[in-house]
């Protein structure tokens, strides 16, 4: 399995109990949609290493706690601490609006005027407001990600309308004064 066809799920952060299970530490706004998994990719030396599950039950809300199958002291060792992955064809379809972070990556942007505004670069999600990073002009062009602004998600032909305030665009295009 490459991770490039795999998406992020947690990390195992630690051991639990004396049986050898682990704690999966979820990276999910719907934990309740992992509460049967079968197998998981563990990244262990930049490879992603299958590991079939037996059990699990919920630690937390958005901790698993996991028993391996055929598990050894060793198996747990080696994933401790470690990145975990699915496969993308486990993500559920999703439409309307809704969309993946990974699947817009190059999707263009266009203001309710049907206004370029860049080539999504990247998504930040580690801030308290995600946004997009689009190039547009050769310049990076920062947009935030607000719901109430997505006017449309067009998969087909690989853009999303955001209804944008006046000037935000500007503020990324137009040297200010003390830039001169």
């Amino acid at each position: 399995m490459r991770k490039e066809d795999c998406y992020f799920l947690g990390k195992i952060t630690r051991r639990h109990g004396l049986a050898g299970n682990v704690i999966l530490k979820l990276d999910t706004d719907q934990p309740e949609l992992y509460n049967k998994l079968e197998s998981i990719f563990v990244e262990v030396n930049g490879l992603l290493v299958p590991f079939f599950i037996e059990k699990s039950s919920w630690s937390k809300l958005d901790a698993l706690n996991l028993a391996f199958k055929n598990s050894s002291e060793a198996l747990v060792d080696q994933s401790l601490g470690k990145n975990v992955y699915l496969p993308l064809s486990t993500l559920p379809k999703l439409t309307g609006n809704q969309f993946y972070y990974h699947e817009v990556i190059g999707f263009e942007i266009m203001d309710q005027d049907n206004k370029d505004c860049g080539v999504i670069r990247s998504v930040n999600d580690q801030t308290a407001q995600n946004y997009f990073i689009t190039n547009l002009y050769g310049k990076e062009v920062v947009i935030p990600m607000i719901k109430d602004w997505i006017l449309e998600v067009n998969r087909e032909e690989r853009y999303i309308k955001i209804e944008l305030p006046e000037g935000l665009i500007d503020v990324f295009l137009i040297p200010s004064k003390k830039d001169e």
